[in-house]
């Protein structure tokens, strides 16, 4: 109270200004997202008041593109064998669809169809980006099966049928289910790795064991069982490094009787197919 016993008069609080805030782009695009997702959100529940559960999803994923998280890009990784044009091909069915409306799942079996896809994995990276991350097979081996030449993996899966004048430098597997022993015949050249750089060529008999083409020219006739040809090669190359058995002009090694070699020269060869020649001549005339 001021003196003279008058009260004072407060002063009243000074009224705020108002400021006009102009909306940037960014505030823009956010408005509209929010309303997009108003709207959708309302959609949904409206599909879903009837019933209509499949729709929901499909309500959800256009309204989301509609927000502009739409597959605009398409990020491929791991592709090095393969031809790209076939990987993309694909991809790019999915360009300009709502990114969640992608069946990934779908796209990954779809890609793995692929002979030289060994795994693939496929992911959303948003706003608008369709990933695509490739582990390929590696081609470790040729196979000739039914005249062709085919490029295999170690595990066998035939990749791609190679022409012959665009061989590489591979191992050369030869006869049927050839391919499907490679691992085998890998684990037998791991245990002698002298060999190893010396082989030409393995054929697969029967669907029971080994004949391996030594490039100067023998043939080693191995057991049948991965244990007994592995113990029988490490006899040989063992009877190798002590008296030179490869390059002295011998034909075949024959390495199925246990804890023997038998040499057979071409002469030995060449009369024992005559005396099969014959017999079956004989058998013809009876």
């Amino acid at each position: 109270m001021a003196r003279g016993g008058t009260p004072k008069k407060r002063k009243s609080a000074p009224t705020p200004k108002r400021r006009t805030v102009q909306a940037t782009p960014g505030a823009e695009r956010l408005l509209r997202i929010v309303m997009v997702g108003a709207a959708m959100v309302a959609a949904v529940v409206a599909l879903a008041a009837l019933g209509v559960h499949q729709m929901i999803g499909r309500a959800m994923g256009e309204g989301m593109g509609r927000m502009g998280l739409e597959v605009s890009r398409i990020d491929i990784k791991g592709i090095e064998q393969m031809d790209s044009d076939a990987v993309y091909q694909i991809a790019l069915e999915e360009h300009a669809r709502a990114l969640p409306l992608v069946d990934v799942a779908d796209l990954r079996a779809e890609l793995l169809e692929f002979p030289y896809v060994k795994d693939a994995r496929v992911s959303r990276r948003y706003p608008d980006t369709l990933v695509i991350d490739m582990v390929e097979r590696q081609p470790a081996a040729l196979w000739q099966g039914e005249d062709r030449l085919f490029l295999v993996d170690a595990e066998g899966v035939v990749l791609e049928r190679v022409p012959v004048a665009e061989m590489p430098d591979l191992p050369l597997l030869i006869g049927a289910g050839a391919n499907r022993e490679l691992a085998q015949l890998e684990r037998l050249m791991a245990r002698v790795p002298a060999l190893k750089p010396q082989l030409a060529s393995a054929r697969w008999v029967s669907g029971r064991r080994w004949d391996l083409n030594v490039q100067t020219g023998e043939i080693l006739a191995l057991p049948e069982g991965e244990r007994a040809a592995g113990e029988a090669l490490e006899k040989f190359m063992a009877l190798d490094a002590k008296a030179a058995l490869l390059g002295v002009g011998v034909e075949r090694y024959d390495l199925r009787l246990p804890g023997k070699a038998v040499a057979r020269s071409p002469e030995f060869v060449e009369a024992r197919e005559e005396a099969a020649a014959a017999a079956s001549d004989a058998r013809r005339v009876d």
